[in-house]
């Protein structure tokens, strides 16, 4: 499956293996791990609790997979998204892209992760000493995620 929705953690390097074994095309792999932060907007994270819909938000990351394959020239993409509560530190997430050559593969990663920012189906809440709080896009992924917008 090129999207999975779990709760426990993962191992990128196994994965990317997975990713791109037997594809002797593949010239070039790109990745990124999101992590919990122990501080953001000035205070102290304790916990975040991802929450999503089922069935829903794998639709919408294996729609965002076929949106990458039909702008850019890629042999395979991975997105994997953990939900539930995390801890500073804990990953969060991954995306890990196939291609020919390495542009394809940057463009294709950061094209998926500004979706992931701004437009993918999941709540998060962080538990900070001032209460709970929902997490929001920022202005500047709203600004990233505008610039893949077909004209």
């Amino acid at each position: 499956m090129p999207v999975r929705i779990q709760t426990h953690d993962f191992d990128l390097a196994v994965e990317v293996a997975q990713l791109r074994a037997g594809d002797t095309e593949v010239g070039a792999v790109t990745s990124f791990v999101g992590t919990v932060r122990d501080l953001n907007d000035g205070s102290q994270v304790s916990e975040m609790t991802l929450e999503h819909y089922p069935g829903m938000t794998e639709k919408a990351l294996e729609n965002i997979i076929l949106q990458a394959k039909e702008r850019w020239e890629i042999r395979n993409a991975l997105i994997i998204h953990r939900v539930g509560s995390l801890l500073p530190n804990d990953q969060i997430m991954m995306v890990a892209v196939t291609s020919k050559h390495r542009r394809e593969a940057f463009a294709a990663c950061e094209f998926m992760m500004d979706y992931l920012k701004t437009a993918a189906p999941f709540w998060k809440k962080e538990q900070t000493p001032e209460g709970a709080r929902w997490v929001d896009a920022r202005v500047s992924d709203d600004a990233a995620m505008a610039r893949w917008q077909k004209k």
